[in-house]
């Protein structure tokens, strides 16, 4: 029923959106239209990733899933850079962050809690990326923040490409220690066993297809649904920061909230931790590194300066997941917490 409704929004949602920009209908009636079509083709994305999930495994599954999820909210980045809206770029982030730990794991651990009483996920994974969420957000996020005190504005944007370089070469160490040199070493047999029996909804070739077609028709939607910002800002009596934080945010990721729910109520946790936790680092470790250099190649520059709030808000979602995560098990509470610190922080970035 779910799957209906979502391809009759896409099937709608598209040619009105290719109409509607054509005919310059009203900004806030785009806005919501671009809105509501890029979270019905994240619906296609999250079934594309769950029958790779099936033929590749959990890791590659969740990894996919956060990838293709995360070129959405690239996509949007690169053209709010073009536009010289840096400060949406880095709320939209920072938004992404809490997005993945806060609202998606929240949900997940909620809406599968409720079905499960306990739900298990690998333990050495949680920990493994417990120590790569402290490392990216609180070192390589803070410490910009406390040097570029003492530091002219091109020696921060120094720093900032250094740091970054540093974050994606970690990065892809991380994915050949995780899909290479250690792949199956902290995988029990019941897992392996569990994979080998389930049945993809799509074959390979057309869940890759898949994914692929939706990426392009929703850069092509992303592109205009940027041009919207500033005039749904104005209408609203909403702060650049807000919509970076929590509206682009919810859009740019809808992929992995889809995805992650449906495998927490499937009780594939492996699958849902993965792609709420290994989306958070992709943002933190390559999405958020790559856009630093590329905006070098724009009027303005981005360097890795976030407010004080936005550092405050991201250091408390890591420590808050590594403590709820760290014993390889959730339920249904667990998520509420995630979930009441979510909107606790919505309503901080909304008033400020």
């Amino acid at each position: 029923m779910i799957n209906k409704i979502f391809m009759l929004m896409t099937f709608i949602g598209v040619p009105l959106s290719v109409i509607g920009t054509l005919m310059h209908w009203s900004n806030i009636v785009l806005f919501i239209l671009y809105c509501l079509t890029i979270i019905a083709l994240a619906s296609y994305m999250g079934r594309a990733t769950e029958s790779l999930s099936i033929v590749a495994g959990p890791r590659i599954g969740g990894l996919l899933n956060a990838t293709f999820g995360n070129a959405v909210e690239l996509i949007i980045s690169i053209f709010s850079l073009k536009a010289g809206l840096v400060g949406i770029v880095l709320a939209s982030l920072t938004g992404s962050v809490l997005g993945n730990l806060l609202l998606v794991a929240g949900l997940s651990f909620f809406i599968g809690g409720v079905k499960f009483k306990r739900q298990k996920f690998n333990v050495f994974d949680a920990r493994h990326n417990s120590g790569l969420l402290m490392f990216a957000v609180i070192i390589a996020f803070v410490i910009p923040e406390v040097f570029s005190m003492n530091m002219s504005e091109s020696k921060t944007l120094s720093l900032s490409i250094g740091i970054s370089i540093i974050l994606i070469a970690l990065y892809i160490a991380a994915l050949f220690f995780k899909l290479v040199t250690h792949r199956g070493v902290y995988q029990p047999d019941t897992e392996k066993a569990a994979h080998e029996e389930e049945t993809p909804e799509w074959g390979k070739g057309r869940a890759m297809a898949v994914l692929f077609i939706a990426t392009l028709v929703v850069a092509y939607i992303s592109e205009h649904l940027v041009h919207t910002f500033e005039y749904v800002a104005e209408s609203f009596g909403w702060t650049e920061l807000f919509i970076g934080v929590i509206i682009v945010a919810i859009v740019g990721n809808a992929a992995e909230h889809a995805s992650a729910v449906m495998m927490a109520y499937k009780n594939k946790m492996d699958v849902a931790v993965e792609i709420a936790i290994g989306s958070t680092l992709q943002v933190a470790m390559f999405v958020l590194p790559v856009l630093v250099i590329i905006s070098l190649f724009f009027e303005q520059s981005m360097p890795l300066l976030f407010s004080w709030q936005e550092l405050i808000a991201m250091v408390s979602s890591v420590l808050l997941m590594v403590v709820i995560s760290n014993d390889g098990e959730s339920n249904w509470f667990e998520g509420l917490t995630l979930l009441a610190s979510y909107v606790i922080m919505g309503i901080g970035f909304y008033l400020l």
